[in-house]
């Protein structure tokens, strides 16, 4: 039975920890080792750790590198034949591991196993809704433009792929072996999908189950969306690096797409005129995104014109039937997958 390394980052939790660890302890699938990666939180996030008692439990601390480094010292410390990646403040469905181990078992050449997510309130609660990536045919093209994955608690990841990635670095005093790049304080999932994408010959496959559950936090401001564009360009240069000829070719289409996916996130933080902007970029760098996804770009679109121009109340309204409606549509298609 292959044995599953999780790798749990943990800064600043305190109020998701519990049920996080909680999550995995409830696993179907047995062998596996938690790793939690203490990357110098300040608040009580570990001390609630150490409550836990389960001999497959690792707490390993280190002075503060952000979440790429925290999970690349879970790897360099990891005894598992698969790795998976779980955010301190998300949860995993029972049946998580159990589903992906037998999916890497059956299929020898997907190296990366993602599944689909279900959102989260910042108490536990089902929003009703999911992200719903494209599952098969992943092409570098789909990761460029839309990040299939979706989220860093998603997959479940053969060793062998991050041995055919590492690289050699000083950025500590000591060289070390780094897997995702400690330099990137966002977007590092991004980066990294890419770099596996480009470089290896792994395929990228999901299955249909919404076996992450993806929280969202209402706490954050209108910069984080230019942050994340920030570091998103940042990746794109980086791949650019060692891989010009497809950046050339899938530069603005991809950037396009990140627009969009921003303006998305700004309608979520209630900046409408935000929104509004980023859309706009969004068609400017590819129009075609207009045919190409009709019915999310258009969705996008009067979603941040009716946030922009409309009052609060008839808004939340509107908003409050389309959600409904993608509720039921988005759970009509997950019986039907699985189903299959």
């Amino acid at each position: 039975m292959k044995k599953v390394s999780v790798i749990v980052p943990v800064y600043g939790v305190e109020r998701y920890i519990s049920k996080t660890v909680q999550s995995v302890l409830a696993q179907t699938y047995e062998n596996f080792e938690l790793l939690i990666i203490d990357d110098e939180s300040r608040d009580h996030s570990i001390d609630i750790c150490r409550e836990f008692v389960d001999s497959r439990i690792r707490i390993i601390h280190q002075k503060n590198r952000g979440l790429a480094g925290a999970r690349n010292t879970g790897i360099r410390n990891a005894q598992g034949d698969y790795l998976a990646f779980l955010d301190g403040d998300d949860l995993w469905a029972p049946e998580k591991l159990e589903k992906h181990v037998a999916h890497l078992e059956h299929s020898k050449m997907v190296g990366i196993s993602f599944s689909r997510s279900a959102f989260i309130n910042e108490i536990g609660e089902p929003l009703g809704i999911y992200q719903m990536p494209k599952l098969t045919g992943i092409t570098i093209p789909n990761l460029l433009c839309r990040n299939p994955i979706s989220n860093g608690s998603a997959p479940v990841i053969r060793r062998e792929v991050f041995e055919e990635i590492k690289f050699e670095e000083n950025l500590y005093g000591d060289t070390e072996y780094f897997y995702f790049d400690d330099r990137f304080r966002a977007s590092e999932d991004i980066e990294c999908w890419f770099r596996i994408a480009i470089k290896t010959q792994w395929t990228i496959e999901g299955i249909p189950e919404a076996l992450t559950l993806y929280r969202v936090n209402s706490n954050g401001l209108s910069a984080s969306v230019f942050k994340q564009l920030d570091s998103w360009e940042k990746v794109i240069e980086k791949t650019r690096s060692y891989a010009p000829t497809l950046i050339a070719q899938w530069e603005s289409p991809a950037r396009a797409y990140q627009y969009r996916y921003l303006a998305r996130r700004a309608i979520t933080l209630r900046d409408g005129s935000t929104a509004v902007k980023l859309f706009h970029q969004a068609l400017k760098n590819h129009w075609q995104i207009l045919l190409e996804e009709p019915r999310r770009t258009l969705l996008t679109w009067a979603a941040a014109y009716l946030l922009w121009l409309l009052p609060q109340t008839l808004y939340y309204q509107l908003e409050g039937l389309a959600l409904k409606t993608t509720e039921t549509n988005q759970k009509r298609r997950l019986i039907q997958d699985q189903t299959k």
